[in-house]
């Protein structure tokens, strides 16, 4: 009897063995991100948004700085953490996504509809009132729009047709006003500090307190990590540079000193 059971067992986990998916091999080299550092966007690129209205890329971005984000609506696993965690960001970055930033999540899957889109749009509606999601845009598109936005980016995926699912990698595109890729940020969670950072440095600038400006001078973004990291050089150089405006201004203060010489 007990091993009429033990062979039972054998046969229901060889089964289950069986039934598991296996992801390709080649999982890694067919979905990742592909640094495309000043890749010029697909402006004129179609795109709806929840409500149905059709608009070209360049429209939704509306000459602003933007977040861009690609996933689909229907992603059973990570599209989820990575909105919640660009929304968290956002929030306590004391960024206004309706003030001077576009915030645009674009579905890699053409069956997307816009009634997806209000579907994700309204899951978000919990998020922090800060992250404004709804002000954010989540938009569909045909495939030759969402081919043609994804190939500029570097963004490589593909279907999974056993698994009726996308593979693809998680990470955030900033771009410029003009539709210039300027910086990734890597990942399903982001510092809200480098989502800031990367938003002023999009801006060229026009976006940010001086703080934030001193911020960027002493820290560089680094492509290979997709975080901002503290650079030893322009620190030593500031020092540097602080250093001799020091002396002279010692200088200028004892030649104005009664009795100076000269």
């Amino acid at each position: 009897m007990n091993a009429l059971k033990y062979v039972l067992l054998l046969c229901c986990m060889w089964a289950v063995y069986a039934s598991a998916t296996v992801p390709p091999r080649d999982l890694t080299q067919r979905a990742g991100f592909e640094q495309k550092l000043g890749s010029q966007l697909p402006m004129t690129s179609l795109f709806v948004d929840a409500s149905g209205r059709k608009a070209s890329l360049g429209d939704w971005m509306a000459a602003r700085p933007t977040l861009l984000m690609l996933g689909y609506f229907r992603c059973p696993n990570l599209c989820d953490v990575t909105e919640q965690g660009l929304a968290h960001a956002i929030a306590k970055s004391g960024l206004k996504p309706a003030d001077g930033l576009s915030v645009l999540f674009v579905s890699i899957d053409p069956r997307d509809t816009p009634a997806d889109a209000r579907a994700t749009q309204a899951k978000l509606a919990h998020m922090p009132a800060d992250a404004n999601a709804a002000a954010w845009h989540f938009l569909v598109g045909d495939a030759a729009s969402i081919d043609a936005l994804a190939r500029a980016v570097g963004f490589h995926y593909f279907y999974d047709a056993r698994l009726d699912q996308y593979a693809h990698p998680a990470g955030l595109v900033i771009a410029t006003a003009d539709g210039r890729v300027n910086q990734y940020l890597m990942g399903a969670n982001y510092v809200p500090q480098s989502v800031r950072l990367a938003v002023v440095a999009a801006s060229h600038h026009t976006l940010g307190s001086i703080v934030d400006q001193l911020v960027l001078l002493c820290c560089g973004y680094d492509p290979a990590t997709g975080r901002y990291t503290v650079t030893i050089t322009r620190i030593m150089q500031g020092l540097g540079i602080g250093f001799v405006a020091l002396l002279l201004l010692m200088f200028a203060l004892l030649r104005r000193r009664p009795g100076a010489a000269g």
